[in-house]
């Protein structure tokens, strides 16, 4: 029930944000750290098992979790739980990233683009509001528009995987949607810019604009799996969010 169980468990299942974790300041990183690892573990609930009864069990646990006044004795749990209380997290917006991820555990496609826009909002959006109450930030409407944006370039990059375990993950999946996506998700960015994010939080999304660029420009590389930055852009952008600050 340590940071570094934390910063293993993200190592190995979500390698970006803990690249971003390891590059903010340790104040910062002692509360993203457990933050994110409790994301992947939510995140990854709905694909552990083919019955569906039992990844909706794993949510509830988490929700429960959440909801307890005691931590759980969890590798995750336990640090995550120290983080609400220190960074006084608002449980409700906790709750509702957790219940969206039951999206993911039935076949069922998102009904429409308002759907997946509230999906994004409630999962990665939440995400970015919750890294940056917990890295000092105040700026909810800034910090829920960069969340999306990078949540939609990840959802992006994720088409191809998502295709292949038999799910729909979008309402219109012909490359003009996909432009029209990958525009909507530069006006959130463009939004964000506009306020204040927390920098330690902000770190996540330094290869978002990149990607979202990408896909305006060749969205045929959503679906053929080529939506990704080269290994010197993405060490490159990391190291120059982290130095200027700029998203």
């Amino acid at each position: 029930m340590t940071l570094d169980a934390c910063a293993e468990l993200l190592q190995r299942g979500d390698p970006d944000r803990f690249a971003a974790a390891m590059a903010a300041a340790p104040q910062h990183r002692a509360r993203l750290l457990p933050l994110y690892a409790f994301n992947l573990e939510v995140a990854r609930a709905p694909w552990v098992s083919k019955e569906p009864m039992i990844a909706e069990m794993r949510l509830q646990w988490w929700r429960d979790v959440v909801a307890e006044p005691a931590p759980r004795a969890h590798e995750v749990a336990a640090p995550f739980h120290a983080v609400i209380g220190q960074a006084r997290l608002p449980l409700p917006v906790i709750d509702r990233l957790i219940e969206a991820r039951l999206q993911d555990v039935w076949a069922e496609p998102l009904a429409d683009d308002a759907a997946l826009d509230a999906y994004l909002d409630d999962t990665a959006g939440g995400l970015m509001w919750l890294a940056s109450l917990a890295s000092g930030g105040t700026d909810e409407g800034a910090a829920r528009a960069l969340g999306k944006a990078q949540g939609l370039a990840n959802y992006l990059r994720a088409v191809p995987e998502l295709v292949a375990r038999g799910r729909h993950p979008l309402p219109d999946g012909r490359p003009a949607a996909v432009q029209a996506w990958s525009a909507r998700g530069l006006g959130w960015l463009a939004l964000a810019r506009k306020g204040k994010v927390a920098p330690a939080a902000a770190l996540a999304a330094w290869q978002t604009a990149g990607l979202l660029k990408l896909a305006a420009h060749d969205p045929a590389a959503v679906a053929d799996g080529r939506l990704e930055l080269s290994e010197f852009a993405k060490r490159g952008g990391l190291l120059w969010q982290a130095v200027t600050g700029r998203y």
